[in-house]
């Protein structure tokens, strides 16, 4: 059981790395046709939702993993906390992509930039204390 769980987990790992390829992304938006723009935002949409399915993963067995391993307090706090940032900045991210595809693009591109580039550095901190658990 504990091999299907650690696989399940390590798929989840991989929906979050759309967060780390998304600055990347929304920088070139700006550049595109209307029309191309429309296509970029509702990729983008759907791969956050995606990805937030994938985050949800990473919680559900990643608790499971807490449980069977020997973990510290302070590791299990900080790396809950990432958590709960990551999800809550991916949710926040849907609101500007929404109003972004509405037609209020001008104030909605700084706020999806601001929360991809900071989705890509909670992701990359969170990886980071996942590959080298024994820091904290």
């Amino acid at each position: 059981m504990f091999k299907v769980i650690m696989f399940l987990h390590i798929l989840g790992s991989l929906a979050l790395g759309f967060y780390l390829v998304l600055p990347f992304v929304v920088g070139g938006i700006s550049r595109l046709s209307e029309a191309s723009r429309e296509g970029v935002l509702n990729i983008i949409r759907s791969l956050n939702r995606f990805a937030q399915y994938g985050l949800v993963l990473q919680l559900l067995t990643g608790i499971y993993l807490v449980f069977k391993g020997d973990y510290t307090m302070a590791w299990t706090t900080v790396v809950g906390i990432l958590f709960l940032i990551a999800g809550g900045l991916s949710g926040m991210l849907g609101k500007p992509l929404r109003l972004a595809k509405s037609g209020d693009a001008a104030s909605a591109f700084g706020k999806i930039r601001s929360f991809s580039a900071l989705l890509a550095i909670v992701v990359l901190v969170l990886s980071f204390f996942m590959v080298y658990r024994h820091i904290i």
